[in-house]
């Protein structure tokens, strides 16, 4: 069963038993990679290492590199 075809079961049922709807596939995910993030360079911290972009900046510097 793919993801629509489970929403929209679970709206049906919903709406037969009087309950409100369920929210959209896709609709918190910038919030739960946000909150991944945030608990990642908060475990960083505790552990002694710099919380920072790591990808990104080791991408920078790679684009910043003399050739």
């Amino acid at each position: 069963m793919s993801i629509t075809q489970q929403y929209l079961l679970d709206s049906y049922r919903a709406r037969s038993l009087g309950e409100p709807a369920p929210p959209a596939p896709g609709t918190h995910d910038r919030q739960a990679v946000r909150e991944w993030r945030d608990e990642r360079r908060f475990r960083a911290v505790l552990a002694g290492r710099p919380a920072r972009r790591r990808l990104r900046d080791a991408l920078g510097r790679w684009r910043r590199r003399p050739t």
